[in-house]
């Protein structure tokens, strides 16, 4: 994959960005449509969805401005497909954001994401691309859930 195939999410790429999300099988697809938007790449745009197309949709992200606080962004949801996880991917997407977000003045980035087993694979991914656990919140998401915070100055 190169960074020639992320681009702006269009409303075409729901179906294939819920299949994603069913196969990675961390939360709901549904929630997506009420989160899913597309627009331009107008860096004064509120959020953005990016998808990676190699062929066919193979990874989605969502960012989003932390609205009380200055140069802070949130990555709310990133999801690499099943089938093509393990090969960088994820990893191209992210760095593609934070070239993105710190070429537009953004200096920090959020992804939070939960404490269960489920997601150690996840924060893992986090903390090898350079973020840092920054918070944990206990029972957030649920009884035995934290939500934990990790945080990258770009």
């Amino acid at each position: 994959m190169n960074k020639s195939s992320i681009r702006f999410s269009i409303i075409g790429d729901l179906a294939a960005a819920k299949g994603i999300i069913d196969g990675v099988g961390l939360f709901p697809s549904e929630l997506l449509d009420d989160m899913f938007c597309v627009g331009s790449d107008d860096p004064d745009q509120s959020e953005f969805w990016l998808t990676v197309d190699d062929g066919s949709p193979a990874a989605i992200a969502y960012c989003a401005p932390e609205p009380m606080a200055d140069g802070t962004w949130n990555l709310l949801l990133i999801a690499v497909h099943p089938d093509r996880q393990g090969k960088g991917i994820g990893a191209q997407l992210m760095s593609y954001i934070e070239e993105k977000l710190g070429s537009e003045g953004v200096r920090i980035l959020l992804v939070e994401t939960s404490g269960t087993d489920a997601f150690t694979r996840t924060r893992r991914f986090y903390s090898g691309l350079g973020y840092t656990e920054e918070a944990r919140i206990r029972e957030y998401y649920g009884v035995g859930d934290d939500k934990i915070v990790f945080h990258k100055y770009l």
